[in-house]
């Protein structure tokens, strides 16, 4: 640009001749010369810089009414990225709707982006849980964290989903740790509204597993008599029930960043938040569809009255759990569980003095009565694995 100032004093000053002149000594051609003293007179000083080369228009350049649309569809839902906000434009836009790269650029030029933190590879688990094929196959259950909310009151929320359809069937807020009756009071109207999965998947935590023989709680053993298999995620490893753990962090910037006023307040907050997420919110792993357009209600209905647990073969013995969680064998008395109190385990003999102990199809324990204790066993798992694991 110095060159280009110095050309034009020397043309107001008159020290450089003719304009012919003055492009031979500065190696322009005349009609450059004669462009930037018509910009000089024009706007000065400031119009003899160089200005911007980029095309003014572009034939793929989108709408500003698009842009104003993404901007709003963020503002309504802060926590949606590029991919579900392009499903939203999709549904508006069918035939002229920008690809997922555009829209989150026009995000990241208005400076709505956020940086995640780099995610860990998980532990492959040596003993994978069974994959849901279809809704209702396996549910999956947790107490997430406790928070503090506004008023300093803590709040434990109970979480249920579908393992395959992802759809959130229950948030529910309490201000105590969930035990049984609450929690199973909860499950009760959600089984009544949509019947029973074929499994339930939690972690070994309460109120859905306990120290006690089997791992069993009165909730799990509840499960069991309504014909419901259980799935344990292995000790220390979350990332078993990742998809759960996946939708509490999505709850959590929802719900508890920050937290709300009050338990009322934040059981509204997780009430809205279940309606979106499972009727508003595309979700990536179905195909950018929502949970609710996946999930069904299961065929098998919850029954008006608990079913009578089934017989044991002949050749087993059944015996009463007493309210200490005890029963009697061959003159011995040895403790099961209390949270089978009241109900009936069966005896299959299998081998000398040794007999697996059964609640339901459930095998739960190995009974040697010549040492006179129950071994406890090391997982839930089929009884035919277990019985080889034992060598009997």
């Amino acid at each position: 640009m110095s060159e280009r100032v110095q050309m034009i004093c020397e043309h107001i000053n008159g020290m450089g001749g003719s304009v012919s002149d003055l492009a031979l000594v500065y190696g322009v051609s005349r009609k450059t010369a004669h462009k930037w003293i018509k910009r000089y007179e024009a706007g000065s000083w400031e119009a003899l810089r160089d200005g911007s080369r980029a095309r003014r228009t572009h034939p793929n350049a989108v709408s500003p009414e698009v842009v104003k649309k993404v901007l709003e569809w963020r503002e309504r839902k802060p926590l949606w990225g590029a991919p579900k906000l392009r499903q939203k434009l999709l549904e508006i836009y069918p035939e002229g709707c920008p690809a997922e790269s555009t829209v989150s650029a026009i995000l990241k030029r208005h400076g709505l982006t956020r940086i995640l933190s780099r995610a860990r590879h998980a532990t492959p688990t040596r003993d994978p849980l069974r994959h849901a094929q279809a809704p209702n196959e396996v549910w999956t259950i947790d107490v997430k964290g406790d928070f503090e909310m506004g008023d300093r009151v803590r709040c434990w929320p109970l979480t249920l989903c579908d393992a395959y359809s992802r759809y959130f069937l229950l948030c529910q807020a309490y201000v105590h740790p969930p035990g049984f009756k609450s929690t199973q009071r909860a499950m009760e109207r959600i089984f009544q509204e949509l019947g029973m999965p074929a499994a339930i998947r939690s972690d070994n935590g309460t109120p859905f597993a306990s120290c006690g023989l089997g791992g069993l709680t009165q909730l799990s053993a509840w499960w069991v008599r309504l014909g419901i298999r259980l799935e344990r995620i292995e000790p220390g490893h979350p990332e078993q029930n990742g998809r759960h753990e996946r939708a509490h962090r999505t709850l959590k910037e929802a719900t508890a960043r920050p937290p709300r006023a009050d338990f009322k307040a934040q059981q509204e907050a997780f009430n809205e938040f279940q309606r979106e997420y499972n009727f508003e919110r595309p979700h990536e792993a179905l195909g950018q569809k929502t949970p609710a357009h996946i999930y069904t209600a299961s065929p098998r209905t919850y029954p008006p009255k608990l079913p009578e647990q089934q017989g044991y073969p002949r050749d087993w013995q059944r015996r009463r759990v007493s309210s200490a969680g005890q029963i009697s064998h061959c003159g011995q008395k040895f403790r099961i569980n209390d949270a089978l109190a009241n109900q009936d385990v069966g005896l299959k003999p299998v081998g000398e003095g040794l007999w697996a102990v059964y609640f339901e199809h459930l095998q739960i324990g190995l009974y040697d009565e010549r040492q006179g204790h129950v071994k406890a066993l090391p997982r839930l798992a089929d009884p035919k694995t277990i019985e080889e694991d034992y060598a009997i």
